[in-house]
């Protein structure tokens, strides 16, 4: 990819949401929700305090994430749809 976000900002591309509930139903692509699960793509350097010095983000290309159902702006590159967002967003990372 040729897009690396600023600051504390990530790239986060959106994991599918399953198509069965768990009691087996099938759900059409209307009712669909967006899912609030991705998989960060790309990391800034980090945000900058007030002395000016560069603090590192928590999170890391590849991690699995779970952030606000409204958060991040939806963009387009490279053909992907991707969200980009600011580390405070995401709630929490999924270990395997």
């Amino acid at each position: 990819m040729s897009f690396r976000p600023l600051h504390d900002r990530v790239v986060v591309r959106r994991v599918d949401s399953e198509e069965k509930t768990a009691g087996g139903i099938i759900i059409p692509d209307t009712a669909k929700e967006k899912p609030s699960e991705g998989v960060i793509v790309s990391v800034g350097p980090g945000a900058r305090d007030d002395a000016g010095k560069v603090t590192p983000l928590d999170v890391k290309a590849g991690d699995r994430v779970l952030f606000g159902k409204w958060s991040g702006t939806e963009v387009k590159i490279n053909g992907q749809d991707l969200l980009i967002m600011k580390e405070s967003d995401i709630m929490g990372v999924i270990e395997a």
